[in-house]
């Protein structure tokens, strides 16, 4: 009881650091891509918060399986350095006694990962396509600062709006530079007196102006044309399509299972892969946390993140393969974790075979 009691509560302190320090990262690099989303007009700045949360929860089943792993190597590995292995193996604990413990600790994360990894993910998901379809869908002419140049997603065209949307959802005194590629090089420039940002029916973003006129030349040449228009559409932005794979991580569990062709069946590969991922990482971290006491810890750590990248590469190119119908679903779930448990009875094999003494004593 003592030694268990000792394991799960040095997992516990592991884990709540290493959860910690993997999550601030999550956050940080989802905040970066969003940052930069709104800077460039793609993601209103009212949105990025709502964004990097939706974001998290996706990937939160990933930094928990490297939460578990990780928690157990560093305590493990600790115990060796600090040669308490040497104490429990002289007290005739064997090695394979550290699998109870692990188990005990390792379900409960495991069955967090299998909810996330199953619902909680996909949720997440599908309310970020949701919400940033919202974002499009709504007042438009709130997005054309007025008093700022705005640059379109191409770099091809240059906005500026002197005088905001009103109660009539208009804006006043439109000035447009751009540069089309068909035109040969030449420069065009529109003004016009009053203007409205539409959306049409595959999303893409216009401006449409009103009482205007449109000089069109070569810079540096008196050689210009001068056109007038009543109505004249501008394209502002084009609605960027989301792939099959997002809408794929997107659907939810029980739509997958409702539509088994290819490509759901290797979106549910990955879901049910990393809870037991998860759990034959932690059970992998027991042979694999031996450190020679007199040694550091570093090439124990570069082992088991390749170890790691191994197999979550495995789990993806079986996914990929399983999505492409190479591959019967079957044998996709099954390949890399058999693999993996083969590796891990080799690796318990050879530790104990090599240092017999850790074997329990008759």
């Amino acid at each position: 009881m003592i030694f268990q009691r000792a394991l799960l509560r040095e997992f516990s302190h592991s884990a709540a650091a290493v959860f910690v320090a993997l999550f601030a990262v999550l956050i940080t690099t989802v905040l970066i891509r969003m940052l930069g989303d709104a800077a460039g007009g793609r993601v209103p700045a009212d949105a990025v918060l709502a964004l990097i949360g939706y974001g998290a929860l996706a990937r939160l089943p990933v930094v928990l399986s490297l939460t578990l792993f990780i928690a157990v190597l560093m305590s493990l590995s600790r115990s060796y350095k600090d040669s308490e292995m040497v104490v429990w193996f002289a007290a005739g604990v064997p090695l394979t006694a550290w699998i109870g413990p692990v188990l005990r600790f390792a379900v409960p994360i495991a069955a967090v990962v299998a909810a996330g990894s199953l619902y909680l993910g996909p949720w997440a998901e599908r309310m970020n396509i949701d919400y940033r379809d919202r974002i499009e869908s709504r007042d438009d002419s709130a997005r054309v600062a007025p008093g700022v140049f705005r640059e379109s997603a191409g770099a091809q065209r240059v906005f500026f709006v002197e005088v905001g949307a009103g109660e009539d959802g208009k804006v006043r005194n439109v000035f447009v530079s751009s540069e089309a590629e068909g035109e040969g090089g030449r420069h065009g420039i529109i003004v016009a007196a009053e203007g409205t940002v539409l959306v049409d029916a595959d999303g893409d973003r216009y401006v449409v102006l009103e009482d205007g006129r449109r000089y069109e030349g070569q810079p540096g040449s008196a050689a210009y044309r001068v056109m007038e228009f009543e109505r004249y559409s501008v394209l502002i932005e084009q609605r960027s399509a989301v792939t099959q794979s997002v809408r794929g991580r997107a659907m939810s569990t029980g739509e997958l299972l409702a539509d088994p062709h290819a490509r759901n069946l290797g979106e549910l590969l990955g879901r049910i892969g990393a809870p037991i991922a998860a759990l034959l990482l932690a059970l992998l971290a027991i042979p694999l946390s031996f450190v020679n006491p007199r040694a550091g810890r570093t090439n124990n750590l570069i082992v088991a993140i390749l170890t790691y990248l191994i197999y979550s590469n495995a789990i993806s190119i079986c996914q990929s393969w399983v999505a492409r119908g190479r591959l019967s679903f079957e044998v996709g779930l099954l390949l890399p974790h058999l693999v993996m448990v083969l590796l891990l009875g080799l690796m318990f094999y050879r530790r104990l075979a090599v240092s017999p003494f850790w074997r329990a004593r008759a």
